[in-house]
């Protein structure tokens, strides 16, 4: 579907890591014995409680079973230099799509097929980059941490305090982590008005919805967004309605899409097509 595309041999993940993702990540890896918890005493359950939620409830995706996403799949893992992970689809109302990896198994990704309705082929294919982005970067250890996190403080009594101190920094490292993910899916589409679409399509999309939506307008949306932090005021509002999510607000998630498409550092990626590397493109993951 995109011949003309560059494939990046020997992309690493931090020639497209966001600045905010690798400051964040930094500061987690402060957090003494963090890593081995989470590798050695809850990796082995959350692998095993997900596969069996996989194997049961979705589909997975392959060259006999929906070969069109099987396809994007396969281009973007190529684009990235990743092998590929598994994917599933799975029935589910809410528009989203997850990854996972732990002790050297195999990785998958996760789309639910209300998001999977909303968006073109190259719309889908952004989403399947962004979330091998996750695994380019070696994102899962922390991820794994923030779903468990979340989990806890929603279903244990005064769950919510008793994670609060890590949760705040493990939630600030998460809405970082998005900003490096949408940056790998650019660099498999190269064509940053697609993954703009993406996150308009979450903002306000619906099937009956999306053919009706006005990109241009969005994208103005997003740089309007962006002249609000020139105010010290303007800041702090928008450091207060961000301070909760999982994800940085979409129009945010735009205009740093549009800022990075136009940046030496992308331009200068995407014109390389082959970058210097030792070894063979691969995932690797605990």
């Amino acid at each position: 579907m995109s011949f003309s595309k560059s494939f990046l041999i020997g992309l690493k993940a931090d020639q497209f890591r966001h600045p905010l993702d690798l400051e964040a990540t930094n500061a987690l890896k402060q957090l003494p014995g963090l890593d081995m918890v989470i590798r050695n005493l809850l990796g082995p359950v959350a692998e095993q409680f997900f596969y069996l939620e996989n194997i049961a409830s979705s589909i997975l995706v392959s060259e006999q079973q929906l070969p069109h996403l099987h396809e994007l799949l396969i281009e973007a893992c190529r684009v990235l230099d990743l092998e590929p992970p598994q994917l599933y689809v799975r029935q589910h109302p809410v528009p989203n799509a997850y990854t996972f990896a732990m002790r050297g198994k195999q990785p998958f990704v996760v789309m639910h097929t209300s998001l999977i309705e909303l968006l073109t082929p190259e719309e889908i294919q952004a989403v399947i980059a962004h979330e091998l982005g996750h695994l380019k970067c070696e994102h899962s250890v922390y991820l794994t941490l923030a779903n468990l996190i979340v989990l806890a403080a929603g279903q244990l009594p005064y769950g919510a305090i008793v994670t609060q101190p890590i949760r705040d920094q493990i939630m600030t490292w998460v809405r970082c982590a998005e900003f490096t993910c949408d940056r790998a899916a650019l660099l498999a589409t190269q064509n940053p008005r697609i993954m703009m679409s993406v996150l308009m399509k979450l903002t306000g999309g619906s099937p009956s919805l999306v053919n009706h939506l006005n990109l241009e307008a969005f994208i103005a949306q997003a740089r309007a967004y962006d002249e609000v932090s020139k105010t010290e005021i303007g800041e702090m509002l928008k450091q207060l309605q961000t301070a909760q999510l999982s994800h940085p607000v979409p129009v945010l998630r735009a205009r740093e899409i549009d800022r990075w498409a136009s940046s030496q550092e992308y331009q200068s990626l995407i014109q390389a097509r082959s970058l210097k590397a030792s070894g063979q493109g691969g995932w690797r993951n605990w």
